[in-house]
Formats: structure tokens, sequence, C-alpha cells
């Protein structure tokens, strides 16, 4: 059976090299090297080991990727024919992305063997006496740069590898201080490990790429930034604040809010950003949302703590459903043709996650015209419904009818009983004719406002109050305002 053993020539010291990776270096039929650009080549070459490497594909290819790709292919073909022993620096599985495509790529019939050695964060780790098991971030630059933010939070320190040049090291400068203060102190470590080449500096952030002694040997540490230098757009860091004021030593007001005291700032900040969106005040509108997305924030904190879920679950929650909610535009595999078809195939698909819920699973705390709104469209779609417009039209009649009779009667219970019954009627009819009661309510309230608001300025100007003038006076002065603006 073809064979593949991986080996790792450790940070670059031959005292970290095992014995066992020596011994097969020497008796290894055909040895490859990622790269010769590794402290310990000269010692193996002074031994008499002989190797290729793959220097040369880093010159052909046009991307790390088919470099890499390029590599692995080269492997198992030659394993093929012989035994082959490959040696990458530090530890095969610490940021070794060809080693990670070759256990993907390996096909059954040959043998892989990965050799364990002392990684580069080893080195790291004791140049800047760093438990990592206290909470760390560890990424390649490359990943890093290809995608464009720290895949964790500043509130954890990052360990950078792989920052090969001063032109590596000015992208991920500029990448950090979307993050982090220009002036946030770093650590960059070359050789760790390697006492001839070792070299460790602090510096502020901006002057990384100022240092013209960075080459393939070296790694960034960039310690976790304090709350109040980090910038304050980045949603983590609005996540940050939360958790600091429902920390034992935080605000004694936040630390005593639970689910059931933030139900009444929730529904005020969404009321908020619906008065925003009506006036047209964008600058209001950012504000509000941010206060609206602060309950959500606080909300996720308090499950966080409780063991529940927290944020991510919420983000990854919604990101899920719109994406199984949406197949005509990431699955393909459905066809739409108006907004229409969209509502049609989005009720179908959640019908059909929610298949052991009550139909009329609508929460009562709604307001009572859009839950109206609601249940009578979910009655709808059963097929309880009129066929137009016409049965609801003679059902507002039938309802104000039986209401007329029960105020006759002097029955308490059935009056506010029928009242309600012409609200829902109303309700339904608006529904045939497209119109949202709730907003229809909403603006007839907001043009009462104004025309009474107009009667009540009149009477001051004239230097009396409302409760001198007739009801005659008030009847002309709002048809008066009537006339001068119907819209309001």
């Amino acid at each position: 059976m073809a064979k593949i053993t991986v080996v790792g020539l450790g940070p670059g010291n031959l005292d970290h090299l095992p014995v066992k990776t020596l011994k097969l270096l020497h008796s290894a039929q055909k040895i490859y090297l990622r790269t010769e650009k590794h402290p310990l080549v000269n010692e193996l070459l002074s031994q008499g080991i002989s190797f290729e490497s793959f220097d040369r594909l880093y010159e052909q290819g046009s991307s790390f990727a088919e470099v890499y790709k390029n590599i692995v292919n080269i492997l198992l073909e030659e394993a093929e024919k012989r035994d082959v022993l490959y040696a990458v620096p530090g530890h095969p599985m610490v940021a070794e992305r060809t080693v990670q495509m070759l256990l993907e790529a390996v096909p059954d019939r040959t043998q892989l063997e990965i050799v364990p050695a002392m990684s580069c964060l080893d080195a790291l780790y004791s140049v800047l006496e760093l438990d990592p098991t206290e909470g760390l971030l560890v990424m390649d630059c490359l990943e890093l740069l290809e995608r464009g933010r720290l895949k964790g939070n500043t509130s954890a320190p990052v360990v950078l590898t792989q920052l090969y040049d001063r032109r590596i090291a000015s992208e991920v400068k500029l990448t950090l201080m979307e993050y982090y203060p220009d002036d946030h102190p770093v650590v960059v470590i070359r050789a760790a490990g390697v006492p001839e080449r070792e070299m460790v500096k602090r510096i502020p952030l901006y002057e990384l790429d100022r240092q013209d002694w960075i080459d393939y040997l070296t790694s960034l540490f960039v310690p976790a930034a304090e709350l109040q230098d980090k910038p304050y757009d980045s949603f983590q860091t609005l996540i940050d604040i939360m958790a600091r004021l429902r920390r034992d030593d935080g605000c004694p007001w936040d630390r005593e809010q639970d689910f059931q005291s933030l139900k009444r700032y929730l529904i005020e900040e969404t009321y908020e950003v619906i008065d925003a969106v009506e006036d047209g005040d964008m600058h209001k509108l950012q504000e509000e949302l941010g206060d609206l997305l602060l309950q959500v924030v606080f909300y996720s904190q308090i499950a966080r703590e409780k063991g529940i879920f927290d944020v991510n679950d919420v983000i990854g929650g919604i990101s899920e459903k719109l994406v199984r909610r949406h197949p005509h535009v990431f699955g393909k595999s459905v066809e739409v043709n108006s907004v229409e078809d969209v509502n049609v195939n989005w009720e179908k698909i959640k019908h059909g996650e929610k298949e052991d819920r009550p139909r009329f699973d609508i929460p009562r705390q709604l307001p009572a015209l859009m839950r109206a709104e609601k249940v009578q469209k979910k009655a709808a779609e059963a097929g309880f419904d009129w066929p137009d417009v016409t049965g609801a039209w003679e059902k507002i009649y039938e309802e104000l009818k039986e209401l007329e009779d029960a105020v006759q009667d002097k029955s308490g219970s059935g009056v506010a009983s029928e009242v309600g019954d012409v609200l829902f009627a109303v309700v339904n009819t608006a529904r045939f004719l497209k119109v949202d009661p709730e907003e229809a309510l909403t603006g007839t309230i907001d043009k009462f406002i104004y025309r009474f608001n107009y009667i009540e300025n009149t009477a001051k100007e004239r230097g009396i109050t409302l409760e001198e003038m007739s009801l005659e006076e008030m009847d002309r002065l709002w048809n008066e305002v009537k006339e001068l603006n119907p819209q309001n």
C-alpha cells in the first residue's frame, strides 16, 4: 500500500525536533519540503539529508489555493510509485492548509500518517508567557485578509500567524484598524523558539508595516481591546457593552432586568421606530432602530447568562429561516412571478414548518385591529371567507343593527360584545379593500387631533377657552379646517 508520511519541522530549533521525525528524515526514500524557507534546512543538508522543495510552485501559481492544490496532486501522484515523506514547518495540523487538503483528497488505497511536532504556537506561548486556555483566537494572516474581518471578537487576545512580509503586514494593519485604535499595542514575534533569530518587539499597531525585519517566520500578537477603545460602530462592541453592564460590578438597573421587565420597553421602542418612519425623520429612525436593537441584544444577553441561547443563535436562526423561505432566490427550485406568488409560497413553507401548531397561533399581545386581520386571513386560507367584499359590507350593517338592538335592550355586556362584532366586521371589509385597519385608524386619529388642535388654537386667539365655545362654533371650525386641508 502506498504511504505518505507527514512530519513537522517545528518552529526552527533542532532541539525541538522529535527523535522520530529525525529518524524518518534519514530513512525516507523521497522527501518533499513545502518550503526551504525554514531555519532547519541548513541543518538537514549538513546531515546529508536530500529533499525536493515546492518553492518553485509559489512562483508559478496565481494564488495560494492553486499552489496548495498542485502540492497535494504531486504528493498523491508520487505516492503511487513509492513511499513519500512530506515535511512542513511547525506542526502538520496547525495552520497548514496543504495537510488539510491532503486529508480530504487522499484515496483509500493510500496510507497517510501524520507525525506531531512542536508548532510555532507552542513557541509563541512561551515567548509571550501566554496560557491559550484562558481564551485566545488563532488565525492565519491570509485567512484574516480573505475574510476581511475577525471571526471572533476583540474581547479575546488574537494570534495571527504567517505574517510573511511588509506588504502582508500593511494589509493586516489596515484590517485590524477597523477593530482597534490605531495606537493599540501589539507584539511582533519573529522565529519564536530559534535563539539566534528570535526577535520580539512591542509596537503600536500603526507601526506594524514599518518593521523591515518581518519575514516568513513572523507572527503577530494582538492583546484584547479595552471596551472604551473599541469602535462604537461594531456590533460586537454593543454585545460587549451589554455584557459589561450586566456584570456584578456593572449597572444595578441593568442587572435587575429580566424577560418580563423588558417587555414594556420592547413595545415602546417598536412604536417609536414606527413613529420615526411615519414622520419621515431619518435621523430619528436611525436612533430608534438603535434603541430597538439594544432590546434584542439585552434579551440575548440574559438568555446567554441562563445558558439558553446567545445573540449568535438569534442571528443564525433568522439567517437560516430567510434562506429556507426564499427557495426562489437561494435554491432556484421554485419559480415566482409576483409578490403574491412570494407570499403564497412563504405561507406554504411556514405552514409546513409549524404543522403541529394551532392555526390561530397569533400573539394576544398584538393590537386588536392587527390581530383581528391576521385571524381573518388565517380563516380565509382555510376557505372560510366571503366570495367578495359584498358579504363583508352586509355583515357590517347586520352587526350595526344588532348593536342598536343591544343598546335599546340596555344590556351592558351585550353592547360591548356587539361593538366588538362591528369592529371585527369593519376590519374584515378593510381586508377585502386591501386597507391596513391599524394604519387607517392611526391616520384618522392623527387627523382628529390636527382638526381639534385647530379649534383649540382658534379659541385661544379669540381669548376664550373651549369650554366657553358652543358646540355649533366648534362644529363650524371643524368644517372650516376640513375644507382648508382635506387631507388632515
